[in-house]
């Protein structure tokens, strides 16, 4: 029995030496353009928070970064990628959104001397949370979040279109109240063709709607990709992709959902109720769906409400 047991401790501390630790790596999207894609499932130790999909734009003036990342630790392992396909600084880091891997690796970048973009809208949001998400990724990530300090961004823009310049390559920042997240703010190349979406397009996985989400805005800011067009589509979680799988595993399900609610709540129908009857079977597809649907339709049910 004493070796039985003796044996038991060896494995699990053989597994603890062995921890997975993510590995970094930008992947191009087009001239300039890179994206790392994170794993669509949950965060964990393993992937150390880092389960979004993180933009790189190189441009002969510097590095623009899309999202910061989740930890202290997790942007340098970023700025370690960045590195192995450029030479040339971050000059500028764009938080698309207050959800925790969007900015808390903002610190990091701001010691290194880049200036950290986000809309104006993103500011009460991360105040707001900043605590609970902190709460989340030290009991998950343990001494992997060591040294994350909520920072917020140096530079916050506001209104629903605004044009910046770096290296001669023009970026459109486009924020229509939110989704996700009120500050959730979408980053266009209009000369690569290119849309950084943030978590307005979440491909391969199921969109989560959480209490600061608005799912109306939501839907307004993916008309703006549709007007745009855009070649590619790199989304907060998934891959790459293009804007008929954004409708599809995104918009068709916003819209689908949003449309059941409304009818549950005009006719009456209990929140619970509402959210049996949802037709779900076309998006079980997506990950993390049956966890995710009745969290989702219970808070577009109460926006709807609202409305």
């Amino acid at each position: 029995m004493r070796q039985l047991v003796a044996c038991l401790f060896a494995v699990l501390a053989s597994l603890s030496l062995h921890a997975r630790a993510v590995e970094v790596s930008f992947r191009p999207v087009t001239d300039g353009v890179y994206a790392y894609v994170g794993e669509t499932g949950p965060r964990s130790y393993d992937n150390e928070g880092l389960n979004a999909t993180i933009g790189m734009v190189d441009t002969p003036a510097g590095v623009v970064l899309i999202d910061s990342g989740a930890t202290f630790q997790s942007a340098r392992k970023i700025h370690e990628a960045v590195r192995q396909i450029t030479p040339r600084p971050v000059r500028w880091v764009i938080n698309t959104g207050g959800q925790d891997h969007r900015w808390l690796g903002n610190a990091y970048f701001i010691a290194q001397g880049a200036e950290v973009i986000a809309h104006a809208s993103a500011r009460a949001d991360m105040q707001a949370r900043a605590g609970d998400h902190m709460a989340v990724l030290g009991a998950t990530l343990k001494e992997r979040a060591e040294g994350t300090v909520p920072t917020l961004p140096t530079r916050f823009v506001e209104g629903s279109d605004i044009a910046l310049e770096l290296g001669g390559i023009t970026l459109g920042l486009r924020h229509r109240g939110g989704g996700h997240t009120p500050g959730d703010m979408m980053v266009w190349l209009p000369g690569k063709k290119v849309l950084f979406s943030g978590d307005i397009v979440y491909v391969e996985r199921m969109l989560s709607v959480i209490p600061v989400s608005n799912t109306q805005a939501w839907l307004a800011s993916f008309k703006v990709i549709e007007d745009l067009q855009p070649q590619y589509i790199v989304p907060g979680h998934g891959a790459v992709s293009t804007l008929a799988t954004a409708r599809a595993d995104t918009a068709d399900y916003l819209v689908a959902l949003r449309a059941h609610m409304k009818k549950a709540v005009d006719e009456g129908v209990d929140v619970s109720a509402a959210v049996k009857s949802f037709g779900a079977a076309p998006f079980m597809r997506l990950r993390n769906a049956a966890e995710l649907m009745p969290g989702n339709g219970s808070r577009t049910y109460l926006e709807l409400e609202r409305e």
